[in-house]
């Protein structure tokens, strides 16, 4: 049996054709300009510009056996700026994805990504946290600030059991976490965590056909700290939440999928000294992954009461994301991407917290290989934010950027 997106924990796959592949070492690096006509967000009302330069070396690991599958990913990057040389900055990027069969029905994943940028620009997925999932448990990314530092956790562990031919349960445990280690470069936004567990019922009905039920609970926490001039005061939220879900899952073809899910979410707000808010609201989430010889698709939609994410207090959230991929020749690969988020306040009287807002991004990427070793990229990104109170968004909400990347990369063949 398949664990279905909606309880997976695991992101739908971007590869197209050739691209997807097991069992291999890879190494290699990109070399990166970009120019950028907003890098001094949340400082100043008029935008200023400037060009960048990277670099980012990357190694990773994709081992299979008949019991193992891991990968392991390594991508620190080092960037300057022409003119702003206060943003230069050194990131650091880090993920692995291990998961082991324990017996025939017995399988146990563990993942973590760790990630310290002072560019929000300079990851896979700019606007998402991650890649886009069919889970209503994936971290919520409502706001973001372009160009502070930050450093950010997600992990995720999850162990199934196939108990009869056409019966599955589960349970995971995650965790999330976004630190702001200088609040002045973010004025408006929190620290924040979150851990959470779900267990889960899956049955099959059909070949392709799965439909189950589970139990979500979450804890978020959001500390916005104060600044000493009198300009922001300090807030602490701590948001739980409880859902019980239906899913169901239809596997149209082998690479494409469609799943929904949907049931009651009871949630409730506290912050000291206020009394705590308690209510019921609709959860649901719909997605669909495509992965082609040629063409690849994701995309999702998730309504949930969330906190966290850089906000204090509870939200309900409306978010949707998109990713495409099409090899419109043996050597071009064209990939758009786009993001939108919007959240209303559900605990308006609490201290440090917004009415709430909106985000929209986009991208579109054209890749052009250039024998086995070397590949070019040109790409253009938007970012849109409208959050009243939150300086770093309201000064200068939009952001544009060009960029182009030129890559190397060795791959060798692991043994099975």
């Amino acid at each position: 049996m398949r664990t279905p997106p909606p309880v997976s924990g695991e992101d739908y796959s971007t590869a197209i054709g050739a691209e997807a592949r097991s069992n291999y070492l890879y190494a290699g690096f990109t070399v990166n300009t970009a120019y950028t006509d907003n890098v001094l967000a949340g400082t100043t009302t008029n935008p200023v510009g400037d060009t960048s330069y990277s670099i980012w070396p990357t190694i990773a690991i994709d081992q299979t056996t008949p019991r193992l599958h891991q990968t392991f990913t390594y991508r620190p990057g080092f960037t300057i700026y022409q003119h702003t040389s206060s943003l230069n900055e050194t990131d650091q990027n880090l993920a692995f994805d291990l998961q082991y069969r324990l017996s025939p029905h017995l399988t146990a994943t563990v993942r973590d990504s760790f990630r310290k940028s002072s560019n929000v620009f300079n990851q896979s997925y700019p606007f998402t946290g991650e890649g886009i999932s069919g889970s209503a448990q994936s971290p919520l990314v409502p706001v973001v600030a372009p160009f502070a530092d930050q450093l950010s956790n997600n992990a995720n562990a999850e162990i199934t059991y196939q108990f009869a031919r056409n019966g599955m349960f589960g349970a995971s445990g995650t965790f999330t976490n976004l630190h702001y280690p200088d609040p002045s470069q973010a004025p408006g936004l929190s620290d924040s965590s979150s851990r959470g567990g779900a267990g889960f019922y899956s049955y099959r009905l059909t070949k392709a056909q799965y439909l189950g039920a589970t139990y979500q609970y979450s804890q978020m926490l959001g500390s916005l700290a104060a600044v000493d001039n009198g300009a922001q005061t300090g807030a602490e939220s701590d948001t739980r939440t409880h859902a019980l879900l239906a899913f169901y899952t239809v596997y149209l073809k082998p690479n494409l999928s469609l799943s929904l899910s949907g049931g009651p979410q009871h949630y409730e707000v506290s912050e000291a000294p206020f009394p705590t808010i308690r209510s019921w609201a609709p959860a649901a989430t719909a997605s669909m992954g495509w992965q082609g010889s040629r063409t690849t698709f994701a995309v999702s939609y998730a309504h949930v009461i969330s906190g966290g994410g850089g906000l204090v207090g509870a939200f309900d959230s409306n978010s949707a994301n998109v990713s495409a991929g099409w090899q419109v020749a043996r050597a071009w690969t064209v990939g758009p991407m786009a993001s939108y988020a919007s959240t209303k306040n559900v605990s308006p009287f609490l201290i440090g917290t917004n009415p709430g807002g909106h985000m929209i991004s986009g991208t579109i990427a054209v890749r052009h290989r250039i024998g086995e070793r070397f590949g070019v990229e040109f790409g253009y990104q938007r970012l849109h934010q409208s959050y009243r109170s939150i300086a770093v968004v309201s000064n200068a909400p939009d952001t544009d950027r060009g960029y182009m990347s030129i890559s190397y990369q060795l791959t060798r063949p692991l043994g099975r």
